[in-house]
């Protein structure tokens, strides 16, 4: 067993001094404490300083005279034609031979096509002999005429002279008036067969197909050796035109305007005109009419709006999208005060109409404005903003006096 002293030497305190420290440990606590303050300083970076709140802008455009007329409606037509026909015979017949391809331009009046003429040209030589032979008897009546007249007048100095009979003189008389009626009625004969031969020759002009009036083919829809009728009839195999040509001068658009949106429309309205195929091209264009009636199932009115511009690139049925415009003030008059903006800039803020303006160094100002007449989409300020300045549009509920924004380009209403 240990005695007592045995245990107080096991208590004493080791002072033997230790194995010095590694040196690889020290420079592993300096890394980290570096790649924590750095952590620490992109840290602060990124949420400590200010993050600019993305909007989107337009600029103010003033209401005085000359500028830009504001869009009253949009609204979606067509382009359509007020001269197009599908052009057939006027008789049933089989095609010869056709003149016309698409895209090509014809005048007034010119051959698209050419029928069979057998039937009309028989028609027409019957005809022309028919009234040949009235002629030929007409001319043989008349002589046999002026002889019966030679020799009434000759009995009628040997009567009186008793040189013979009055029985004798009378017949002479009946039988030149009886050549008098039937020269007559042969004469009228001459003039029927003239008149069916006028018809034989319409029958064989009816063989030949014209165009109606000038303008371009865009449709062929028969080929030689078919035949075509202005009716139906005939079934699948008979054709009922030969093409159809469009006046390209009449060319106009169609819109259909919902019925709680035709106040806005008026008759020589100014219009811009897009067209789907060329966004990029506005075509200055005018109300014609409205059409006084309704559609019952779409609830929407058809508007005439005339092209003032013709173009080869302007077809029917282009899709096409027209703004109805303000009219533009007369040159006399007094510019008018204020400027216009997208409506959706306009704000309700603590019972104020309020918008908000960016500055040059993208911090925004919100300033009280006195708000007229909304326009379509947009919205005539009367006072508290000038022409050029930059406004938010749908400014978000979180953004206030002194916001620091970031813009793209602002687009001018």
């Amino acid at each position: 067993m240990n005695t007592n002293a045995d245990l107080l030497r096991e208590l004493r305190i080791d002072r033997t001094p230790g194995p010095p420290p590694s040196r690889r440990g020290l420079w592993i606590a300096i890394g980290i404490a570096v790649v924590l303050l750095l952590l620490a300083l992109g840290g602060w970076m990124l949420l400590g300083r200010e993050r600019a709140l993305p909007v989107q802008t337009a600029t103010a455009v003033s209401l005085a005279a000359g500028s830009a007329p504001a869009s009253v409606l949009d609204a979606s037509g067509y382009v359509v034609a007020r001269r197009m026909a599908t052009v057939s015979a006027k008789i049933t017949g089989r095609v010869r031979e056709v003149l016309i391809e698409e895209g090509m331009a014809v005048e007034e009046g010119q051959v698209m096509a050419r029928l069979d003429p057998i039937d009309a040209d028989a028609q027409r030589s019957l005809s022309a002999a028919q009234l040949a032979a009235a002629r030929s008897q007409a001319s043989s009546i008349a002589a046999r005429l002026k002889e019966a007249e030679a020799n009434v007048e000759r009995l009628s100095n040997l009567v009186d002279q008793q040189l013979v009979s009055r029985a004798q003189y009378e017949q002479a008389v009946a039988e030149r008036d009886a050549l008098r009626a039937e020269l007559v009625s042969v004469r009228r004969n001459a003039d029927v067969a003239s008149g069916s031969l006028r018809i034989a020759d319409l029958g064989v002009d009816n063989t030949v197909v014209r165009a109606p009036f000038a303008g371009v083919v865009v449709a062929k829809a028969a080929q030689p050796g078919e035949i075509v009728s202005p009716l139906s009839a005939g079934g699948g195999f008979t054709r009922t035109g030969i093409g159809t040509i469009v006046d390209m001068d009449s060319l106009e658009v169609e819109v259909d305007v919902g019925e709680a949106y035709i106040g806005r429309v008026q008759p020589k309205m100014p219009v811009q005109a897009t067209l789907n195929s060329y966004p990029d091209w506005k075509i200055p264009a005018e109300v014609i009419a409205i059409i006084p009636t309704a559609d019952r199932g779409k609830a929407t009115v058809k508007v005439r709006v005339a092209l003032k511009e013709k173009d080869a690139r302007i077809v029917p049925d282009m899709g096409v999208t027209v703004s109805f415009l303000e009219k533009a003030a007369d040159a006399g008059s007094e510019p008018r005060p204020g400027v216009r903006v997208p409506a959706s800039a306009v704000v309700e803020r603590d019972g104020a109409d309020v918008v908000f303006v960016v500055g040059a160094d993208g911090i925004v100002e919100r300033r009280t404005v006195q708000p007229a007449a909304t326009v379509g989409d947009q919205r005539e300020i009367a006072s508290g903003l000038a022409p050029g300045e930059t406004v938010v549009v749908d400014p978000a509920d979180e953004l206030s006096d002194g916001t620091k924004v970031s813009t793209g380009a602002a687009s001018a209403t």
